[in-house]
């Protein structure tokens, strides 16, 4: 559900497991584009600074866009209109709609999901972009679930993570990991290596 990259020290190594995955199981992993997946948000995020500490040049950063390039939208950064109310608007007990304390976006209640999922003929909204300390959060009589597969994001918000199996489009299962313990994560080092001139 895209934000592959932005999530720590390894984001160019989790980014080739899930391109690996996708070319072993064409048509069991869909990969989709996350506002993280643009050049503007990871030049602010931290993957065009670990490509260039890994590589030495923007290289690798420049080859992993045009791959995000060709992605399916998930999420468009824009700052305005309707793809921007797409990507970053948030759950929250509300009535209906109100601002939302990101700046873009808005925050939306049960009213506007059972809505959405009735026209849409929907049976869930499956959706990532916020984090749940859970790693996944039920809202709305089960209509809405988040899920955040970043344990401990950031290394200090101290959360559990999950992806969420599907069995059956009825039949879904989350899968809780924790992060590694700080005394057994291992911080890359700061040697470049020579690939990608």
């Amino acid at each position: 559900m895209g934000d592959f990259v932005d999530r720590g020290y390894y984001s160019l190594e989790t980014l080739t497991r899930l391109l690996t995955l996708k070319a072993r199981w064409p048509h069991r992993i869909t990969l989709l584009r996350g506002n993280h997946e643009s050049r503007q948000i990871t030049q602010v995020y931290g993957f065009y600074d670990e490509c260039q500490t890994k590589y030495g040049n923007s290289n690798a950063w420049k080859y992993c866009c045009k791959v995000f390039d060709f992605l399916t939208i998930a999420a468009v950064i824009s700052l305005s209109g309707a793809f921007c109310d797409l990507v970053w608007s948030d759950p929250a007990e509300v009535e209906t709609w109100t601002v939302s304390p990101r700046g873009a976006g808005w925050l939306f209640g049960a009213k506007v999901t059972h809505e959405f999922i009735h026209i849409n003929h929907l049976k869930l909204i499956c959706r990532a972009h916020q984090l749940v300390h859970e790693g996944y959060k039920y809202m709305f009589d089960g209509n809405l679930v988040t899920i955040w597969s970043a344990p401990n994001y950031c290394y200090r918000c101290g959360n559990i993570a999950s992806i969420l199996k599907f069995n059956s489009v009825d039949n879904r299962t989350p899968a809780l990991f924790q992060a590694v313990p700080n005394e057994e994560r291992v911080i890359p080092d700061r040697v470049i290596t020579p690939y990608f001139l």
